[in-house]
């Protein structure tokens, strides 16, 4: 995979959190609370890794 694709497809990952964030707000999400959460930290550590990897990613 080159670099312009694996920008596109974190960026879209990257997009994604918004969402994620947006779900634990509402009251009746129950014990799914647990998975977004858990969502949450590893797309953040997925990002943290990418940009530790790739530091040039972090200019975007």
């Amino acid at each position: 995979m080159d670099l312009p694709t694996l920008k596109e497809r974190i960026a879209a990952v990257q997009s994604k959190r918004e969402y994620l964030l947006s779900l634990l707000e509402q009251p009746n999400l129950g014990i799914l609370r647990v998975d977004v959460n858990q969502a949450l930290e590893e797309l953040d550590e997925l990002v943290e890794e990418y940009k530790r990897t790739i530091p040039e990613a972090d200019s975007n």
